[in-house]
């Protein structure tokens, strides 16, 4: 029986948000729950987040990161993980709201106490911790590695994590990079020799793609040399090989593409910002200059 998703997401907020971004551009079939104690909305304003210097409330901040893990692929929940256990396929997630499915993977990405994962029955997750007073046990952030890979077999942890939690933009980090590990085990279970495991998401102007390195051929010496000794079939090989090449290729954009992006963009972060802020910083001279550019289209 397969899984109903690949990877579940424990946390909807910076940490849950970008390493559903990760996961869902990469291909892999994600959910991310986003229901329970919170930390940013605690916050009052957000102004160390690079790329807003004049900072940016929680409202407008929050949307955008579910907005861009939904445009990304990522499926939304609003729902509470109550429990995550072992399964056939992986993991058995169930929720507050009776939901009840199975995952080959689990990304934890909730600042909280953890105890959803208490049924996977490891003793090393959990440390005695002292509230106002009072004993309880609580998931030990540093039962997972820094990458967020944990000694059971498919569970990942981006949150809670040692120290990586506190901030924004480090918790944002910290789920981008666990998504990562998550990535790179899985391309290695899928057979790509190490050295060619870990997955680079970004995009190349074209003119990275000249020269010998538009020759596919050329790309074919360079997995050889990198792949090493190995065990896998000829044409197990050569699969994943073509597989790579053809995703390097799908990175190209071309001026035209990057220049249509780049409006696109633009058009999407305006839509979550506030109508009369947006036409206050516009400047009288640059409204002139857009109408005239539309009406010499016009005519």
């Amino acid at each position: 029986m397969s899984p109903n998703r690949d990877v579940a997401v424990v946390g909807g907020g910076p940490t849950g948000s970008a390493a559903g971004v990760f996961l869902s551009r990469y291909g892999l079939d994600t959910v991310v729950f986003d229901r329970g104690n919170a930390a940013l909305p605690r916050a009052a304003y957000v102004e160390n987040y690079p790329g807003f210097p004049a900072g940016i409330d929680i409202a407008t901040l929050t949307a955008l990161l579910h907005d861009h893990a939904e445009s990304a692929g990522c499926s939304l929940v609003d729902d509470l993980v109550e429990s995550v256990e072992r399964s056939e396929e992986g993991f058995r997630i169930s929720t507050a709201d009776g939901r009840e499915l199975t995952a080959t993977y689990v990304l934890a990405a909730a600042w909280y106490d953890g105890s959803y994962l208490r049924s996977l029955d490891d003793d090393e997750m959990f440390e005695p911790h002292e509230h106002h007073g009072e004993t309880e046990e609580r998931f030990d952030p540093d039962y997972p590695s820094v990458d967020g890979r944990t000694p059971v077999e498919g569970l990942y942890v981006a949150a809670p994590n040692g120290g990586r939690n506190a901030q924004v933009v480090v918790a944002a980090g910290q789920g981008a990079q666990v998504a990562r590990s998550l990535i790179e085990d899985h391309r290695r279970g899928e057979g790509f020799p190490p050295a060619l495991a870990t997955e680079y998401d970004w995009l190349r102007p074209e003119s990275e793609f000249t020269g010998e390195w538009g020759d596919r051929d050329r790309w074919r010496e360079w997995f050889e040399n990198e792949a090493g000794d190995h065990d896998l079939t000829a044409e197990r090989f050569e699969e994943l090989r073509e597989r790579y090449i053809d995703r390097a290729f799908a990175t190209r954009r071309t001026p035209e593409e990057i220049e249509s992006l780049t409006e696109a963009g633009h058009r999407r972060l305006a839509e979550h910002l506030d109508d009369e802020a947006v036409l206050d910083a516009v400047d009288d001279e640059a409204i002139r200059a857009y109408v005239e550019s539309l009406d010499a289209e016009r005519f």
